[in-house]
């Protein structure tokens, strides 16, 4: 319980406080230290076309909605010209759009709409692996074993007597092996070559100047159309050991028993941080702050630290933060060390619930002690979530998220409260994950449904015509934009309240001491500013100090002085 009197609510002495984390100074006010940037998953977002996938019309169209929201950058996931087998992360021109999301003139009015409203357009770069049909994929498979065209990815000969076994026992993300032969232009068996993922993505070989001069070349090409920055796809995975030895760990290279994920061969080398030295002096080079956000699955947090040092990127994604446990003890403890491993290196701590890859916040907090697959999603044969307790969870999870000093990512629907589609049939899956362990992995389909805007229109006003390339739930009818504008309770107006407060006070560039004397097992508390942030985990009600409600996540959660289960509050202390 929260016993202790805030000074100015008319004690004169009220609880030492120390500071973990001090705000910014002013010369340290990057947009990007408490940036909130904004998720767009384009083939799920808004369809113009008419053809059931989103596209970057429909984006366009949609960006005055997202203004409302306050947020620095759209982020947007690939778009480029790609056979689609993984969601376009699997890139046949790095420098085109496909098709089915528009042209370049669409994108180029993408940017500008939005830079009209003060908002950044950062692109999904996927530096690790390519399309295999890639022009220099199917050049390097047209050419010779130890040709300039095969080193441009990492093909070996195979092992074993006639070579018909892999080089080494590197296993795929998706399932399976991570090395597929090839077959030779005289119908004999090949060479093998790496894909860390579906067999379609076959991995670049960084190890060679060329294909560092390539993708230089590809971010400029970006850079000039006036993007924002870049979120770098794996980005701990470009550079792999020394003759790549075996390894007997998870396929993610996260730590498992015996096997901690600084050992992984396939992950966090070294020599990977001098190709992001020379990316940031690159965009240094240009004009309003552009930026570099690593996807690194990494740890413990301090060698994830490494990868955001003054000379390198800006961000890095906190998947430890994703993925705490609805446990209070657990989140401070994620909190305190990485606003400590961040602060070393002088950069910001980013924190994120949801994304394209993970089971949605709102599902994730209603699972009530069980755990969903891991890395994959829920499907009708599974136990299925309680979603009145996952959002208010989710909500509440969220108002502490959004009054942390850095910056904050959002993925899309996130801000209308939407779960994963977790009875969705299994006919519908296209993530390779599922395909690839034939269904033994549900993969992230579930995650990745197309939005509903409008309640009555067919798709929710996804579609022009009704189509969508995935079935959404029915019960999206009620969390449709449209109906949530007008409501003053719903989660939309939620984050729109909670975002314009964390401007208004500055809290992304604010300062963090932890509140004393509360219960570690069921209660959040810090200070960060003049504002008190405080999450109950437990269950039961928790009695507040004085103090005026600047944001709840619920209308009367934090009524009377006492907060109910499973919400927070913001409170103005001073």
């Amino acid at each position: 319980m929260l016993s202790h009197v805030i000074p100015g609510t008319g004690a004169e002495t009220g609880p030492s406080l120390v500071p973990l984390h001090a705000a910014s100074s002013e010369h340290d006010r990057q947009w990007w230290r408490s940036s909130v940037i904004y998720q767009v998953y384009p083939r799920s977002f808004r369809d113009l076309s008419g053809d059931g996938i989103g596209d970057l019309p429909g984006i366009t169209a949609e960006v005055d909605a997202l203004a409302e929201l306050d947020i620095d950058a759209l982020w947007l996931s690939p778009f480029y010209k790609s056979p689609q087998n993984d969601a376009g992360y699997d890139v046949a021109d790095y420098c085109s759009v496909d098709p089915l999301f528009g042209t370049l003139e669409d994108f180029d009015a993408l940017v500008a709409k939005a830079s009209g409203h003060g908002i950044r357009v950062i692109v999904d770069l996927v530096p690790n692996h390519c399309s295999s049909e890639h022009a220099l994929f199917q050049a390097a498979l047209a050419a010779p074993a130890d040709s300039p065209e095969r080193d441009m990815f990492i093909f070996r000969d195979g092992a074993g007597e006639n070579g018909d076994l892999p080089p080494n026992n590197w296993q795929s993300h998706f399932g399976g092996s991570a090395w597929t032969r090839i077959t030779g232009t005289d119908g004999t068996p090949g060479q093998w070559y790496l894909h860390l993922f579906d067999s379609s993505q076959p991995d670049f070989n960084w190890d060679n100047p060329a294909v560092r001069d390539e993708f230089e070349r590809i971010l400029r090409f970006w850079l000039d159309r006036g993007v924002g920055g870049f979120r770098v796809d794996v980005a701990h995975a470009l550079v792999k050991k020394s003759g790549l030895p075996d390894w007997g760990g998870r396929a993610d290279g996260c730590s498992s028993d015996g096997f901690p994920g600084q050992d992984a061969p396939m992950f966090g080398q070294a020599e990977v941080h001098d190709i992001y030295r020379s990316w940031r002096k690159l965009l240094d080079s240009y004009d309003g702050e552009r930026v570099l956000c690593a996807e690194a699955t990494i740890d413990p947090l301090d060698r994830l630290s490494d990868w955001v040092r003054p000379d390198e990127m800006h961000q890095t994604f906190n998947f430890a933060y994703l993925h705490h446990d609805w446990h209070a003890g657990a989140v401070r403890h994620v909190v305190s060390s990485s606003l400590e491993a961040f602060d070393k290196v002088g950069a910001p701590t980013t924190w994120v619930l949801s994304n394209h890859d993970v089971v949605r916040h709102a599902t994730r907090f209603g699972l009530e002690g069980h755990q969903e697959r891991p890395g994959d999603g829920l499907g009708p044969d599974d136990r299925q979530p309680n979603y009145v307790l996952g959002l208010s969870r989710a909500r509440a999870a969220t108002l502490l998220m959004l009054a942390l000093p850095g910056g904050v990512y959002l993925y899309q629907g996130e801000e209308l409260g939407l779960p994963d589609h977790t009875t969705m049939p299994h006919d519908f899956r296209e993530d390779p994950t599922y395909h690839r362990t034939g269904g033994a992995r549900l993969g992230r389909d579930g995650c990745r449904v197309p939005l509903p805007w409008y309640s009555g229109a067919d798709s929710y006003g996804f579609s022009t015509t009704g189509a969508a390339w995935l079935p959404q739930p029915a019960e999206w009818a009620s969390l449709a934009r449209d109906v949530q504008r007008e409501d003053p309770a719903s989660t939309l107006n939620l984050y729109r309240s909670a975002l314009a407060v964390r401007r208004e006070y500055a809290l992304g560039a604010g300062s963090l001491a932890w509140w004393p004397d509360v219960d570690p097992d069921s209660v959040v508390a810090f200070v960060n500013g003049g504002v008190l942030v405080v999450l109950n985990m437990g269950d039961e009600p928790l009695h507040l100090p004085a103090g005026d409600v600047l944001v709840a996540s619920e209308a009367g959660a934090a009524a009377d002085g006492v907060l109910l289960p499973n919400h927070a509050v913001w409170l103005r202390i001073n």
